[in-house]
C-alpha cells in the first residue's frame, strides 16, 4: 500500500485474505484520498489523472503468476489492474467493484 511518500507492507498465506484487506483499505481511501488540479510545466493534471494511493498483491517470487492491484485516483475513483511492467486495466462486470473484478481476474 502506497498513500503519498508512504508505504507499508503485509504478508498474507494466501491471495483471499490479502485482497480482503486491500478492499478494505482502498474503500477507506476512496473517500479520503482527494486532490486538486495540479500544474506541472506546461500540463494541467486533473483530480481523475493523478494516483492518490495505489494497493498491490503480488504472490511469492517474481514468476508467481499473482500480481495486481487497484489505484485511487484524486476523484475518489477506483481503477483495478493486472501485470507489473505493462499494466492492463481490468474492467468490472455490470454489478462488480473493482475489486472484485480484481478477484476474478487473478482467480482468487
Amino acid at each position: 500500500m502506497r498513500v503519498g511518500p508512504r508505504v507499508r507492507r503485509e504478508r498474507f498465506d494466501a491471495p483471499g485474505p490479502a485482497l480482503d484487506a486491500l478492499e478494505e483499505r482502498i474503500d477507506e481511501l476512496a473517500h479520503s484520498a482527494r486532490r486538486e488540479t495540479r500544474r506541472a510545466l506546461t500540463r494541467e493534471y486533473a483530480p481523475g489523472d493523478q494516483v492518490a494511493a495505489r494497493a498491490e498483491v503480488r504472490g511469492p517470487g517474481l514468476l508467481s503468476g499473482i500480481r495486481g492491484g487497484a489505484d485511487v485516483r484524486g476523484d475518489g475513483s477506483v481503477q483495478a489492474w493486472t501485470g507489473w511492467v505493462r499494466r492492463s486495466l481490468v474492467r468490472p462486470r455490470e454489478g462488480e467493484s473493482p475489486v472484485e473484478a480484481l478477484r476474478r481476474e487473478l482467480g482468487a
